[in-house]
């Protein structure tokens, strides 16, 4: 068995774990969890690209954004647990039998900067949905006192 380093997965989750890098690297290509990254990532990111192109009017756009916000705050959270598990739990789960190897201050890098991301895309998430939401309340309550 192949020994799965808790710092490099840690960073594949905070750089590119909206995809389920993270999830192949330590579960391989069948993981399911790891494919099911890929399809919220890949929408909030068509939501982005026809927001860019029709405006913020577009409605399936502003449906689709979150998707991508979740997706990435999902990649930050598990950087963070990554990141967080005890060494030697890390072992036992993902490297029977070898020897623990303290992670060092990469790890605590990571987990920081996923912190820092993943509050920032959770927050604009939160602020984005509730904006549109209401403003389709405030446009349906128009078209109903017209």
């Amino acid at each position: 068995m192949i020994p799965r380093s808790k710092t490099l997965a840690t960073w594949l989750a905070f750089i590119a774990g909206s995809m389920g890098l993270h999830r192949f690297y330590l579960h391989g290509l069948r993981d399911a969890w790891g494919w099911l990254h890929v399809p919220p990532t890949l929408l909030g990111l068509y939501g982005v690209e026809r927001m860019l192109e029709l405006g913020q009017d577009d409605r399936l756009a502003w449906a689709l954004i979150p998707l991508l916000g979740l997706a990435l705050a999902a990649s930050m959270l598990a950087a963070i647990v990554y990141g967080l598990t005890p060494d030697e739990r890390w072992n036992a789960r993902h490297n029977a039998g070898a020897a623990v190897r303290p992670s060092g201050w990469l790890v605590v890098f990571g987990v920081v900067g996923a912190v820092f991301v993943g509050a920032t895309v959770l927050i604009a998430t939160i602020a984005f949905s509730g904006q549109r939401y209401f403003e389709s309340q405030v446009e349906a309550g128009r078209q109903i006192s017209q």
